[in-house]
């Protein structure tokens, strides 16, 4: 019996054989199903052949591929999602609103590349969906992850290999070689009528329907149990690579063309225009064909269709230069206004919210909508009672845009903001030049909440188990007063609570004690300092290094940082000089926190390491941005305000009270000659 189980070496070299033309047969029919739209084989066919493979592989286990068809099914459910970096950031993306936004983006480029030469750009529909990068190593599917932060994603490799369109090994055409190691990035998003589809089968099992297609595919994607996204419809268009510095191409026309090559899907409403005026035209023309699309979509994508003159543009905090993100008017309704709610957030900021009479937008039921401020609610002249017009700003965010006075009756009544905090009763503060009034209680309830949820949220710690609901609840229970509460947390405590198991507390106990050791830039976002968030957290980061050197840095400090000023400078000192705050940090720190030290942000260790520049007046020989940047790749560092650490200060042309401070500092002052051959121009 042993000798007829085993196959001889032939009879294992012709199954492996066998596996492998099922593989590669099955592979491309999914590719010109899913991706072409153009199939060549009938269904049962293809079931057949299916089924084959799955009997030879369950036959030989040993021999079964991370190409193989049959790892699209899902594989063995998740703990929890591990962080995965990603080697370039993946930005997001400015918007601009009609076409004279469009033609002040070319502008821009313009004034930044110091030539009108006309500029070619690719154009794509702005899919609502999720964005994802998948690395491929040799060719063959190895990673995948969720955008995140930017800097930060999430693995989700075993979900993301459940959907047809994405390969799990790229194609070659004549003997091709495929790229050792390819960064590709797309959108994975969910079609309208699957989607329709999709919520009926959740309503008539009793589950709870998504909200809309963007929610469906987000939803399906965070699944810890692969089997669940693989019975999902989603879907999948390629549209770029983290860097194409290695791929044969000068453009990203030539990108998507060759990325289709190997075997991605790519939008076919992709359009090459040679100016911003035909950018414009195809503007147009895809919020013509929106109704008709079978997936949703909110905008359009421009970018320079050239690599070099990407590569020159390069990119700010937070956005790529080359690239925006022309969105279509918002989805708009009228309904009548019952009621204004005033809320507290973290910082203290009062904001008076609309309570609508429930209308559909853009289908989502809407009931609620930000009213801004005082100043705000005063310039629209609302009253309760009154009709209002109201959008989804970006189709996302409901704000009422006007009233619509024609309608008023008469019996309208005016909206009167509050005098002390509805939720601790202090009195409101409304300081100097700002539009927001505040309430200045550092100990108001809603305050300690909100920046409680803060710290626990995505944009904080991102703590997995202490989401919104379950920090209220705390709250609530009075087993969580202030941050450091969160670390004594038991899982006996927890599991006691309603709505709680022994897994749940487990998950949230164990997620706790993972995010004892945050790096400086996620810990200093997630302390909710007022007017510091991810991209300023990662700034003092890179600039400080540790927590140590952050806390015994005065403004004068602060304010050598690019892109750090007056107000950031004063709200940090502020904070750290509190003594509530530094009780804290030193309860944490007892509680066992360690916030990780970061590399030194030496900018590069060239020829100008050490030396601090500050520019006054305009460039003539280049832009002040392309100046910046040759100095952090020389080691240099820039600064936005005056001080004795600046060791350069370059005289360009109308130079400001900059010059004045340098010189009676005694301040090295250079021209612009001088600093070119500085840095080597």
């Amino acid at each position: 019996m042993a000798r007829l189980s085993l196959l001889n070496n032939a009879g294992k070299d012709a199954v492996r054989q066998r596996l492998q033309a099922l593989r590669q047969e099955l592979n491309l029919h999914a590719h010109r199903y899913y991706v072409l739209d153009d199939p060549i084989l009938a269904d049962a066919e293809y079931d057949r052949l299916f089924q084959e493979l799955l009997a030879l592989e369950q036959q030989h286990p040993e021999l079964i591929t991370p190409d193989s068809p049959s790892q699209r099914v899902g594989g063995t459910p998740l703990a929890q999602f591990k962080t995965v970096p990603h080697s370039v950031p993946m930005l997001s993306l400015e918007n601009a609103f009609g076409a004279e936004a469009l033609v002040d983006f070319e502008e821009r480029l313009f004034r930044f590349l110091q030539s009108r030469t006309p500029i070619s750009y690719m154009t794509e529909p702005k899919l609502d969906g999720l964005a994802v990068e998948l690395v491929y190593e040799e060719g063959l599917f190895a990673l995948g992850s969720t955008r995140g932060d930017g800097l930060v994603g999430e693995d989700i490799s075993l979900n993301l290999k459940t959907i047809p369109t994405i390969p799990l090994r790229l194609l070659t055409r004549d003997g091709g070689e495929v790229p050792k190691r390819l960064e590709v990035r797309g959108e994975v998003f969910i079609g309208l009528a699957e989607f329709k589809k999709l919520n009926e089968e959740r309503s008539k099992a009793g589950e709870p329907i998504f909200a809309n297609p963007r929610n469906g595919a987000a939803g399906s994607l965070r699944q810890l149990d692969p089997k669940i996204t693989a019975t999902r419809p989603l879907d999948f268009f390629v549209y770029g690579v983290s860097d194409p510095i290695a791929l044969p191409c000068r453009n990203q026309h030539e990108l998507l063309t060759y990325l289709g090559s190997l075997g991605f899907k790519v939008n076919p409403l992709i359009h090459l225009c040679h100016s911003i005026a035909e950018v414009i035209s195809q503007f147009a023309q895809l919020q013509s064909q929106r109704p008709a699309l079978a997936y949703d979509i909110d905008g359009m994508v421009a970018k320079v269709n050239d690599f070099a003159l990407q590569e020159r543009l390069g990119a700010k905090a937070r956005s790529p230069r080359w690239a925006i993100a022309a969105k279509f008017p918002a989805s708009q309704a009228t309904t009548r206004l019952v009621a204004v709610e005033f809320g507290v957030g973290r910082t203290g900021a009062i904001t008076p919210v609309a309570i609508l009479e429930p209308v559909q937008i853009g289908g989502v039921t809407v009931r609620r909508a930000t009213l801004h401020n005082e100043d705000e609610l005063r310039r629209k002249g609302l009253m309760l009672g009154d009709t209002v017009l109201v959008q989804r700003a970006g189709d996302v965010i409901p704000e009422v845009v006007k009233p619509v006075e024609e309608n008023r009756t008469g019996q309208e009544q005016p909206i009167t903001m509050p005098a002390l905090c509805p939720e601790c009763g202090f009195s409101l503060v409304r300081a100097g030049q700002e539009a927001i009034t505040r309430c200045p209680n550092p100990n108001c309830p809603a305050q300690r909440i909100r920046g409680l949820i803060h710290f626990t949220g995505k944009s904080g710690m991102d703590i997995e188990g202490l989401g919104k609901k379950a920090v209220e609840q705390l709250v609530g229970q009075g087993l969580i007063r202030d941050i450091p509460d969160i670390y004594q947390l038991k899982v006996e405590t927890l599991a006691a609570l309603d709505g709680w198991g022994e897994k749940s507390a487990e998950n949230a106990v164990r997620a706790i004690q993972g995010s004892k050791t945050p790096t400086l830039a996620k810990f200093l976002a997630a302390l909710g300092i007022r007017h510091v968030g991810e991209v300023t957290a990662q700034l003092l980061a890179r600039h400080f290094a540790s927590l140590a050197r952050l806390l015994s840095a005065g403004e004068a400090d602060f304010l050598q940082i690019e892109g750090i000023g007056e107000q950031v400078a004063a709200s940090l000192v502020d904070y750290f000089q509190d003594p509530a705050v530094q009780e804290m940090l030193a309860r944490l720190e007892a509680l066992g926190v360690r916030v990780q030290e970061e590399k030194p942000d030496s900018g590069g260790g060239g020829g100008l390491t050490g030396s601090v520049f500050l520019f006054t007046g305009g460039l003539a020989r280049l832009s002040r941005h392309e100046a910046k940047a040759r100095i952090k790749e020389l080691g240099g560092q820039v600064a936005s305000g005056i001080s004795r650490k600046v060791t350069h200060v370059v005289l360009g042309e109308s130079p400001g009270s900059k010059l004045t401070k340098a010189r009676e500092l005694g301040l090295t002052v250079i021209t612009e000659d001088e600093f070119l051959r500085l840095i080597g121009r």
